[in-house]
Formats: structure tokens, C-alpha cells, sequence
């Protein structure tokens, strides 16, 4: 085969498949160890679009149009287990949801979108760093307590939760803090969060604050679930008593005081009446001389 015809031919399939992108730039993706992670394909599935997943070249996940043909992991890779029961594919979009991340699943991850001979390609860059939501965060009664996001672009929206219930939630420049009526009586006055980091501040933590926090944070590209490490408030162990029940001891301290200083204060009327009394009036002392 010469040369020209070589060309021609290298001309009529890159012609004939077309080979485009989503995007040019890779997607950083920061998570924490614990966390899931769904990354978008911004398309949905027809009859048309194959959908491909691939971790360092290696085929993890994918999805035809028709769905007979869907496979995660173990089945895409023959027997190997590096995401066994961890990988979730939404079959209306082909959105890949990485559940229960670990540091091993750090790395690059291609998309390839193949659809009436046409592929288009993405890639994301994740990252997973920090400690598992298992162990447990601990504070004292009366103390503050900030869960950090870690990450936030202008775009992205956050929703948080206590055990399973919304708290609190950021979309662009508005935000909403306790709209439930069991939430305010819960948190009364005592939530705060931040717009420029979104992080959600306790003030005044109380024992009734124990329990799990997570975060839902959404953006265009990603979306991210966080389960934070379980709060516990405990109390102040300088006292072994908790900030109610050392109010508790204090007023009636200040009362046994009040009482004792009337109990003085009587007594001495009391006794100087007595006094009084044993007295004769007008009656003057002679001195004898001898």
C-alpha cells in the first residue's frame, strides 16, 4: 500500500468514526475516604449510545443503549475485585457512582460516550484523601463544632442532614437554615454557616447533638455524599457534671447562702429583743464606795 493510498484511508475513518470531547480539561474530583462519589456523563441512554467506563485504561463499567449488555467491575474485568460491590451505574444516564471510597481509588477515570460511530471522551481526576467516617468525633457540652466540606466551587450547591433530616442547605448566594419546626426547636439559634467555605458551625453543643451529620454536595459535573465521623457531646470531664446540672448546683447554692444570712439575720433581732427585755428601765447603778 503507498503512501497516498495509506492517507486517504486514515482521512475516511477518522472521517467515519469522529472522535470528539466533552471537555478538554479534566474534572479534580476531592473526596473523602468514606464518601460516594457519582460522576455525570451529562447524556442519557438510548439505542445509540454505548457508555464506557475505564480506571488507568482498565474497563471497569459499562452500558448499552438497549441495556443488555451492563457490567461492573468484576464482570467487565473478569474476576478481579478492586471495586467488587462499590461501583453503581444510573442506567438512564450512565452516570458511574463510586460508593464507600477508599485511597486505592484514587486515580484517573476516562468516559467514552460511542454513539452512531461517533466517540466523545471526558476524563476525572480523583482524589481520595483523609480519615473514614467510622471513627468518632468527640466534644465537650457547651463547646462549638465546625464540619468542614473541604472543597467548594461557586457553582455547587449543599444540603446537610441530621440523621437522615435537612438542617441546613447553600444554592449560589441563598441559603436556608432549620425550615423544619423540629429542626429549629432542636438548633434554636444555634446553626451557623459559612458561604464562602460551606461549612456548618454548632454553637453551644448540647447532648441531644449527637448523632450523624452528612453533607450532599452537587455540582454540574459530580456530585459528592459525606458522612462525617459520629458526633458525640459528652460532658465536661474537668467536672464530671454537665453545664445544667452545675447550674442547678449553683442556684441552689446561692439559695442555702440567702437562707442562712436571714437565719443570722433573725436570730440577732431575736436575740437583742430578749435583752431588752431582761432590762429595767430608769434604773441607775450605784457605786459604793468603801
Amino acid at each position: 500500500m503507498n503512501s497516498e493510498v495509506s492517507w486517504k484511508l486514515w482521512v475516511f475513518v477518522l472521517l467515519g468514526i469522529g472522535v470528539s470531547g466533552v471537555g478538554s480539561d479534566e474534572v479534580p474530583v476531592s473526596v473523602m475516604k468514606g464518601d460516594s462519589v457519582t460522576l455525570y456523563t451529562g447524556v442519557l441512554t438510548n439505542q445509540q449510545k454505548d457508555i464506557k467506563w475505564y480506571f488507568y485504561d482498565t474497563r471497569i463499567a459499562q452500558i448499552t443503549g438497549d441495556l443488555n449488555q451492563t457490567c461492573t467491575d468484576v464482570q467487565c474485568n473478569e474476576g478481579t475485585e478492586r471495586f467488587r460491590d462499590r461501583l453503581k451505574l444510573d442506567h438512564q444516564t450512565g452516570s458511574l457512582t463510586i460508593m464507600n471510597t477508599r485511597n486505592t481509588d484514587s486515580g484517573e477515570y476516562e468516559l467514552q460516550i460511542i454513539n452512531s460511530g461517533n466517540i466523545t471522551e471526558d476524563s476525572f481526576s480523583v482524589s481520595v484523601h483523609g480519615v473514614s467516617a467510622a471513627e468518632r468525633d468527640e466534644v465537650k457540652e457547651g463547646d462549638s463544632v465546625t464540619f468542614d466540606p473541604g472543597v467548594k466551587n461557586p457553582n455547587d450547591s449543599m444540603t446537610w442532614y441530621f440523621n437522615d433530616t435537612l438542617i441546613a442547605e447553600i444554592t449560589g448566594d441563598q441559603s436556608k437554615i432549620c425550615t423544619d419546626v423540629q429542626c429549629k426547636e432542636r438548633f434554636r439559634d444555634r446553626l451557623k454557616l459559612d458561604h464562602q467555605t460551606g461549612s456548618l458551625t454548632i454553637r453551644n453543643t448540647r447532648n441531644t447533638d449527637s448523632g450523624v451529620y452528612q453533607l450532599k454536595l452537587n455540582n454540574i459535573r459530580f456530585s459528592i455524599g459525606r458522612t462525617f465521623p459520629v458526633l458525640t457531646v459528652i460532658d465536661d470531664p474537668g467536672s464530671g457534671l454537665s453545664p445544667g446540672v452545675i447550674a442547678g448546683i449553683s442556684v441552689a447554692v446561692v439559695l442555702l447562702v440567702v437562707a442562712a444570712a436571714g437565719a443570722v439575720i433573725h436570730y440577732r433581732k431575736h436575740r437583742g429583743r430578749r435583752k431588752n427585755s431582761r432590762t429595767p428601765h430608769n434604773v441607775h447603778q450605784v457605786r459604793y464606795e468603801h
